[in-house]
């Protein structure tokens, strides 16, 4: 709301009798400031008794609403907009859906599934975290039974990956976000946990693959390698 006090203190005699005198081309609020600022000069205007009832309430009226409206605004705001701290305390901390896409593209499908899941568990969805997983297990087993099919006819390609995991990843953020996580007030959580967990993830699961592989016969070794994709 305007300060109509501090804003009459700038006029002279002359602006504040303009607006007793033409009160019905301003707010009341202004009218009574000036009013009362006039009375603060030692000048009070003849008029105000008569003014002075009509102008109060029609300022009260108009304080009213202003108020509703402004609580009409701060409901129709999402919580993180309109009270931060109530906000911070109240809202759950989730992945995004582009977070959950982002760590889905390098990292593997699973890596999506699990930031999911966690959200799914935060939110309390333990039905919709059982779905998830089935569809993860039903999707991983139709998954090697297409690379089976694929490997002997077209051997290794880069292409597999991304390919792979572009239906889940779909299913994460056009199924799963809408269906089971909807459209709720959330904090966005830190992707810096589960990168530093997917790094080491990924330094062991390297490392354990060239252990294995130095166990197997030269043989095999030698046919590891011809089908690996020339870098």
């Amino acid at each position: 709301m305007e300060d109509y006090a501090a804003k009459m203190l700038l006029k002279t005699d002359a602006a504040l009798r303009e607006y007793v005198t033409g009160h019905v081309q301003y707010r009341e609020a202004a009218v009574l400031a000036a009013l009362d600022e006039l009375r603060r000069r030692g000048q009070p205007a003849p008029e105000e008794a008569a003014l002075r009832p009509a102008l109060e309430a029609g300022a009260a009226a108009q304080r009213t609403l202003e108020e509703a409206a402004e609580a009409e605004r701060r409901r129709e705001l999402p919580a993180s907009v309109s009270d931060d701290a109530e906000a911070d305390e109240n809202t759950p901390a989730l992945y995004s859906p582009v977070t959950i896409v982002l760590f889905s593209i390098p990292f593997t499908l699973l890596a999506g599934a699990v930031l999911l899941g966690l959200n799914l568990w935060r939110l309390g969805r333990k039905r919709a975290l059982l779905s998830l997983a089935v569809f993860i297990v039903a999707y991983l087993l139709v998954g090697m039974l297409a690379l089976s099919w694929a490997l002997p006819r077209y051997g290794l390609s880069p292409w597999y990956g991304p390919l792979f995991n572009l239906p889940a990843i779909l299913a994460y953020v056009l199924w799963f976000w809408p269906r089971y996580v909807g459209q709720p007030v959330y904090r966005n959580r830190s992707w810096l946990p589960p990168l530093l967990v997917c790094f080491a993830l990924a330094y062991g699961a390297q490392r354990f693959q060239s252990y294995m592989l130095q166990q197997q016969p030269k043989e095999v070794q030698q046919e590891f390698e011809r089908m690996m994709p020339k870098q």
